[in-house]
């Protein structure tokens, strides 16, 4: 006859009727009915009674209602609260089971006012989208290490060596995220799987540009008034990047005086320069009369405010000025341009090297220079894009030798 402990049997569990029975230790079987019922624990915490639910006889047999019921009377033993205990293991089980793809994507909705275009322009959420998440998406982020990402980038790690640069950096940023979420991820993994995959064999090469001298020549083929050439124009006459270039506004053009004089500038919105959305200093383009002269031909085509617009909705495409110089069998690529004129000012004039960084919004001398200096040289720099318009159009072959103060 049992006595104390393990008073029940299996059988009893399964036949017996509607009804509270007690098996001993303070575990307690209440049945509804004949076939239903749960498993209840009855014990002391800290002086005061708990109820703690084990489940239903349907998922929970007679013995492991029995381990189950000694396992949390050891966590009172050393001093724990049971019922707690089970929230905070739940807790930690819950946020293990959280699966990359979910992490992923509020990782990215997270940073999507960082972003240009809310990371839609620059696709930030594309090389992971088609290159991690279609084998890793459905698993909890934090069983994810570096074999995992090793494996699912080896394929793409030599042939398409940007792309999966791009898909590292994208899942080292998801991981810091899960991190941050408080889920039990390895932060170096990324690190350790560039590791194993070695040295890419790809070898970076810089955009194909125009040599300085052949741009007139290029300049005059775009004549037939459409938006792809009036597009190229302007962006050869300013020195801009692509996505300013296609997103010019009638708005952002407006005069201006410098030391005297009036000029057209057209200034581009912090966010739409190179970097985060977040970027509060607008850069002011000067505009010569050739790159004036675009811009008025260019109203005509306008929708919306927008100079450039695509045919069927938004702005032209960077791809259809891609295009236009691929289908003429053109090495250089719009981007390359930049190239151009920032040769044709090494070359061909005696701008100080601060300027003609300043031409291509890059940021010249360290953080202390920087901090002191509190002008965006537009004088000069209108000087040198007129000079570069009217060489751009065939109207001057002469050298320029810009000088400081002139």
């Amino acid at each position: 006859m049992a006595t104390g402990r393990d008073k029940l049997s299996a059988v009893r569990v399964k036949q017996a009727p509607a009804g509270k029975y007690g098996d001993g230790g303070g575990l307690w079987l209440f049945k509804s009915s004949k076939d239903a019922g749960s498993w209840v624990l009855r014990i002391a915490v800290h002086g005061r009674l708990r109820h703690m639910g084990l489940g239903s006889i349907s998922d929970v047999g007679l013995k492991d209602a029995r381990e189950s019921a000694a396992k949390w009377r050891g966590v009172v033993r050393n001093g724990g609260d049971p019922i707690k205990e089970r929230e905070r293991q739940n807790r930690e089980l819950a946020k293990n089971k959280y699966l990359l793809c979910d992490v992923a994507k509020d990782a990215f909705e997270s940073r999507k006012a960082e972003l240009k275009g809310d990371g839609k322009a620059g696709r930030w959420f594309t090389p992971i989208e088609l290159h991690i998440l279609p084998k890793l998406g459905k698993v909890p982020v934090a069983e994810i290490d570096q074999i995992d990402i090793r494996d699912v980038i080896a394929p793409i790690w030599h042939a398409k060596a940007e792309t999966a640069r791009k898909a590292m950096n994208r899942l080292n940023i998801v991981m810091r995220h899960a991190a941050a979420l408080g889920l039990d991820v390895d932060l170096q993994a990324v690190e350790k799987a560039r590791e194993l995959l070695g040295r890419s064999r790809h070898k970076a090469g810089n955009i194909p540009a125009m040599p300085w001298q052949d741009v007139p020549a290029f300049y005059a083929t775009l004549s037939d008034g459409t938006i792809t050439h009036l597009a190229l124009r302007l962006l050869i006459l300013t020195g801009v990047r692509s996505l300013p270039l296609r997103f010019i506004r009638e708005d952002q053009i407006a005069r201006t005086k410098i030391v005297g004089r009036e000029v057209a500038v057209w200034t581009v919105p912090g966010e739409a320069m190179k970097g985060r959305k977040d970027a509060t200093d607008d850069f002011r383009v000067p505009l010569s009369a050739e790159a004036l002269s675009v811009i008025e031909k260019a109203q005509c085509h306008a929708r919306f405010g927008f100079l450039f617009p695509s045919t069927k909705r938004g702005v032209v495409s960077d791809m259809t000025l891609g295009m236009y110089m691929r289908r003429a069998k053109l090495d250089a690529r719009p981007h390359g341009f930049r190239s151009s004129l920032r040769d044709w000012l090494a070359e061909a004039t005696d701008a100080p090297h601060e300027v003609a960084e300043t031409v291509l919004q890059h940021v010249a001398g360290n953080r202390v220079v920087r901090a002191y200096r509190r002008t965006d040289f537009l004088e000069q720099r209108s000087a040198l894009m007129e000079r570069w318009g009217e060489f751009v159009a065939g109207r001057s072959g002469q050298v320029l030798r810009l000088i400081s103060g002139q």
